[in-house]
């Protein structure tokens, strides 16, 4: 079976799809999926968290004539 790629959003994908899961959040009146759309909202965060430890290393890399070494 050949496996599927998965394609890293980008940041800004990554805080709409955030800010659509929020207003969607604050509308929800079942429990179950509040805490479905939590435990969504967490691993997008963690995402977004991930893609900008990736950046910072990538920034500390670029040396005094800003080329990423």
């Amino acid at each position: 079976m050949a496996q599927a790629k998965t394609k890293k959003k980008s940041l800004n994908e990554l805080f709409q799809e955030l800010d659509e899961l929020m207003q969607k959040l604050e509308e929800e009146e079942s429990l179950e999926k509040s805490f479905e759309m939590y435990k969504k909202g967490v691993g997008l965060l963690k995402e977004a968290n991930d893609s900008i430890d990736r950046i910072e290393k990538q920034v500390k890399v670029l040396d005094e004539d800003g080329i990423l070494s």
